[in-house]
């Protein structure tokens, strides 16, 4: 049974909801930062204090009283969520997803790894067994590498189709990598690793048919975005990974279910870096521009690229750390 001190003692904090809901307005456009996270934290607050009096049937006009308050601070509280989907969508690309690939660079740093020694393990048994090329890449492969033409230019007589197709054929592998990570991460390590592999084939293949600067030309206007997409993506499988076989002292359920929230975050964010790369795989990467200014485009890109998942918003994410490490002390407490 519930206490009638208890109710007493809940009572003032139940008021101070009812009067920031009629502060704030419609929309709680008129309340401050920290009076719109105290509202947060008594919502949160309400919302236990009612299941807890639900419990006791002696309570049902407390019970009713604070339905009604739920309901009203609901209503309010959404209902200005559903003016701003653009601005929470910017909100999210701009703060949340760099913030998020930082937490996690240690498991893209590890995708980033099992790919290189992929590539040097390809790279070395292609130097020490030049048969491995074609069994790896096939004979048609090696047959148009061997007359210094690159497979990939039937690629400019149908942009807009092998543009989709390349959009495609990347959200696949890193939605792979992603997803097999629940396999206790040995699917997002093989993809990985083949991936590396493949790379390091055939840029030994065109090594050592004096391809080189054809084919690194070709790959690095949209291989700077292309590739730590497929990275962020295979460090998204790992974290899931790690939530799964490591727990620590959560149960295994709840550490997966946050690992997998952390990696649907990264996942996310790669999406547009595949949309672009795809674009410029399309209709820059394969055509006959200059190949100091393919270079010169990809370095531009890339700086871009570190400048967003580094530099951009970080003032703005030590400042959200701050204050959620020192919260406001006149906030209610349970």
């Amino acid at each position: 049974m519930i206490s009638t001190r208890w109710i007493e003692k809940r009572k003032p904090y139940w008021k101070q909801l009812e009067d920031l809901l009629a502060r704030g307005g419609k929309n709680l456009g008129s309340l401050t930062r920290g009076e719109l996270q105290e509202l947060g934290l008594l919502y949160r607050q309400t919302a236990a204090d009612l299941a807890a009096i639900r419990q006791d049937p002696s309570s049902l006009h407390f019970a009713r009283y604070l339905n009604q308050l739920m309901a009203r601070a609901h209503n309010i509280i959404y209902a200005g969520h559903k003016e701003n989907y653009g601005g929470a969508i910017l909100s999210f690309f701009y703060r949340d997803y760099p913030a998020a690939f930082r937490r996690n660079l240690k498991y893209v740093a590890a995708a980033l790894l099992i790919c290189i020694v992929g590539a040097i393990l390809g790279t070395a048994l292609t130097f020490q067994d030049p048969d491995f090329q074609t069994q790896v890449l096939g004979p048609r492969m090696i047959e148009t590498i061997k007359r210094h033409e690159m497979w990939t230019e039937s690629i400019i007589s149908v942009k807009p189709t092998a543009s989709s197709a390349i959009m495609t054929n990347n959200l696949t592998v890193s939605f792979m990598a992603f997803a097999t990570g629940i396999i206790a991460g040995l699917g997002t390590i093989y993809m990985m690793f083949f991936n590396g592999v493949m790379l390091g084939v055939v840029g030994t293949a065109c090594y050592m048919a004096g391809m080189s600067l054809k084919l690194w030309s070709f790959v690095a206007p949209h291989g700077v975005l292309e590739l730590p997409a497929i990275f962020i993506a295979g460090g998204a499988g790992l974290k899931i990974a790690h939530g799964l076989l490591f727990p620590g002292v959560l149960p295994r359920k709840e550490s997966l279910a946050r690992a997998g929230k952390e990696a649907m975050t990264l996942i996310l964010g790669v999406i547009p870096l595949l949309i672009v790369a795809g674009t410029i795989e399309a209709f820059i990467s394969p055509t006959g521009i200059a190949v100091w200014l393919k270079f010169g485009f990809a370095a531009g890109l890339f700086t871009l690229l570190l400048f967003y998942l580094f530099g951009l918003s970080a003032k703005g994410v030590l400042t959200e750390d701050f204050a959620a490490s020192h919260p406001n002390t006149n906030s209610p407490r349970p």
